[in-house]
């Protein structure tokens, strides 16, 4: 298991050992909400991230001020889960999400907030846990992300990718390169989410930088295309790159999550009462 000096000082640090072998670090925040009305948050981190970051803990702090439960966590091969990154996909990735979901929330509703990859992730979760799934918050969400790496690898990366499996690429915020494997990719189209249109209820928006050099602000607008609904919406952020963790930027993120969280807890409310009738 791996250590680091983030886990030693976090209290709240707990563990799930998953049915599908990964044993999941997380930190879980209860709620002072009526839990049967209340949507609980998740936050879905990037692709190489973990659950320490910058928008994860801050919604962490967001959350505990308003009364919301909140989970955060790692995926396997990332942070402090067992498991090794190069041997997981956006399927395995989301498995993980699905697992710690059912651990924590069981069948209460949650909204998502995925950064990154971990966008693409909540919109799986969106189409496959149409129910529980009350609204979805992308940040810099990078749906389908492993196409586009398809699409710009040159022919020498293709003869590389078919000869040892697996592909080094260089990465803005790591020394060490990303290591993309040929599993990786095959999963990829498993999972993929823009290649038609989805009709969805629940709030979602995507927040996107414009000045992101790593996926294209332009993503956000094809995936509102894909997934249709009548509170769909793109928020574009001029200045803003691929982090989104500004101050200016978190404000921006904490005011979408009060208003999907008021929408989601208002929806849920009048269904309950619905069903008691």
């Amino acid at each position: 298991m791996k250590k680091n000096t983030a886990e030693k000082n976090d209290m709240s640090l707990s563990y799930y050992d998953s049915p599908h072998g990964t044993r999941i670090a997380y930190c879980f925040t209860p709620g002072k909400t009526d839990r049967d009305t209340s949507p609980g948050i998740v936050f879905l981190g990037g692709f190489r991230s973990d659950m320490n970051g910058t928008k994860a803990r801050f919604l962490e702090q967001i959350c505990a001020q308003s009364g919301q439960s909140y989970l955060r966590f790692d995926y396997g091969g990332h942070g402090s889960s067992s498991g090794v990154f190069e041997q997981g996909t956006v399927g395995s990735w989301k498995q993980d999400a699905v697992d710690i979901i059912d651990h924590v929330f069981a069948q209460r509703g949650v909204v998502l907030v995925g950064s990154s990859m971990g966008g693409w992730i909540a919109l799986r979760l969106l189409l496959e846990r149409l129910v529980q799934v009350k609204g979805v918050i992308g940040i810099a969400a990078a749906p389908d992300f492993t196409r586009d790496i398809k699409n710009r690898m040159t022919s020498p990366e293709r003869a590389s990718l078919t000869r040892n499996g697996y592909l080094e690429l260089p990465s803005a915020y790591a020394e060490t390169p990303y290591i993309v494997t040929r599993a990786l990719l095959e999963d990829g189209e498993r999972q993929a989410v823009l290649d038609k249109v989805h009709e969805i209820q629940v709030p979602l928006v995507l927040i996107h930088g414009k000045q992101d050099a790593d996926v294209s602000w332009k993503k956000a607008r094809d995936t509102a295309t894909a997934f249709k609904g009548p509170d769909t919406r793109v928020l574009l952020i001029d200045e803003a790159g691929h982090r989104l963790s500004k101050p200016e930027n978190l404000r921006v993120i904490a005011n979408e999550l009060a208003r999907i969280s008021a929408t989601a807890c208002t929806y849920t409310k009048r269904n309950t009462n619905q069903r008691q009738r």
